[in-house]
């Protein structure tokens, strides 16, 4: 009650236009991260004949038409402005879960993925750049991470709580849940459809050119090293933490944990991303920038490693830890992101570290998954997680110190 009533009070201090948007901003989230397919995700695809490594494929052509949509989206939110390009991607996910739901061989489930990763490369970027001008049209962007947090935590209790409901509906069928999934995706169309543009951030329709998109990615990426290097640092912790969120089921299957506990599992592992999540401003504060981000550079792969080596009976506990971790992560180091960009551009480069950070799990997703297949999940695992703290060790020191000589 009392976290509650503190969210109640924290809204209702936002003049009205500005908490309008933020909480519709908040469904959206709610509609994205409410996945009733997920706690049984990998028995369901096992079900349909897939391995391992054909699931972490199937993931990484989701990543991949991310991959190839992110910048477009981004920069299109720019231009034709962020309510648009997120009222698109409420309805290609909508599209994409309706697909699933009568899909049953690997070639449509590769067309279902194509409409989610569309659908998820125009809401991802777009979203956290309306968040952050929404409060900035209300001289409040320096609440973003609190804000965020709060946006990230919505996301992962909605996560939480599906993943009972999700076990509960996969009782019934493992497809069960996808009938359900498109009605839950579709309440993201009126949430994004009555969204308001905060103000004058996005650049005139006459630079809507291919030439000029190159242009921002070329100063982005050439000439702003601090920002290139926040970005791929970013990017390296946000895979690692999305591969261990795709590891988590086949961990459970190892474990021989039966299907029953794996909603409960799913929630729990949610639910602790999301109350970390809340904290994450807190975290920062106590610990300073630098301090945040060691922690998160050296502490996830470096979990992931003892994942793979320490017996079955210690793997969950680590991996409540990971998801902590995860929480503290995505809010904290988007805020670094938006802090180092100007607005005309925001969504354009949130949309380049989503970019970057699913090429990467693009590449990490299928060494995991083939490294579990031939060899063992601990070597899926142990390998992977010392490549990220190669990747992230590497990262954070070249945004050390590029961020001295800016």
């Amino acid at each position: 009650m009392v976290k509650l009533s503190g969210l109640s009070l924290l809204y209702s201090s936002l003049p009205v236009g500005i908490r309008a948007n933020v909480l519709r901003l908040n469904v959206i989230k709610f509609s994205k991260w409410f996945m009733l397919v997920m706690p049984m995700i990998v028995p369901f695809y096992k079900e349909n004949g897939l391995t391992l490594s054909e699931i972490m494929l199937l993931k990484s052509v989701y990543s991949i038409v991310i991959v190839a949509l992110e910048l477009p989206s981004g920069y299109f939110a720019d231009i034709l402005g962020r309510r648009k390009t997120l009222v698109a991607g409420a309805f290609l996910g909508t599209a994409g879960f309706a697909c699933y739901s009568f899909s049953h061989n690997y070639t449509a489930f590769i067309i279902a993925e194509i409409a989610l990763g569309a659908g998820t490369s125009f809401i991802s970027g777009a979203d956290s750049a309306m968040l952050f001008d929404t409060l900035a049209a209300g001289r409040r962007e320096k609440e973003y991470t609190r804000y965020e947090g709060i946006n990230a935590s919505i996301g992962n209790f909605s996560e939480a709580f599906a993943g009972l409901a999700g076990g509960a509906l996969a009782l019934i069928s493992l497809r069960f849940p996808f009938y359900i999934q498109v009605a839950v995706a579709a309440t993201a169309i009126p949430a994004a459809m009555t969204l308001r543009e905060p103000g004058k951030t996005n650049l005139s329709r006459k630079h809507l050119k291919t030439g000029d998109l190159v242009k921002v990615i070329v100063e982005i990426l050439v000439r702003k090293k601090n920002l290139r290097y926040n970005l791929l640092f970013s990017s390296v912790i946000g895979a690692a933490t999305l591969l261990m969120a795709w590891m988590a089921q086949p961990l459970f299957q190892d474990m021989g944990i039966p299907l029953a506990l794996y909603g409960v599992l799913w929630t729990a592992l949610n639910l602790t991303v999301g109350f970390s999540s809340i904290t994450a401003h807190r975290v920062e504060k106590r610990l300073g920038e630098t301090n945040t981000l060691t922690m998160l550079a050296v502490a996830i792969p470096l979990l992931m490693v003892i994942t793979g080596l320490i017996p079955d009976a210690g793997i969950l506990p680590v991996l409540f830890v990971i998801y902590a971790f995860r929480g503290i992560a995505t809010p904290v180091l988007k805020d670094y992101v938006n802090k180092s960009t100007s607005p005309e551009v925001r969504a354009t480069v949130m949309s380049l570290r989503d970019l970057i950070l699913r090429i990467m799990f693009a590449l990490l997703a299928p060494l995991a998954g083939w490294l579990s297949d031939t060899y063992s999940l601990s070597a899926g695992l142990i390998i992977t997680g010392l490549v990220i703290l190669i990747a992230s060790t590497v990262t954070l020191l070249l945004f050390a110190r590029y961020k001295r000589e800016s």
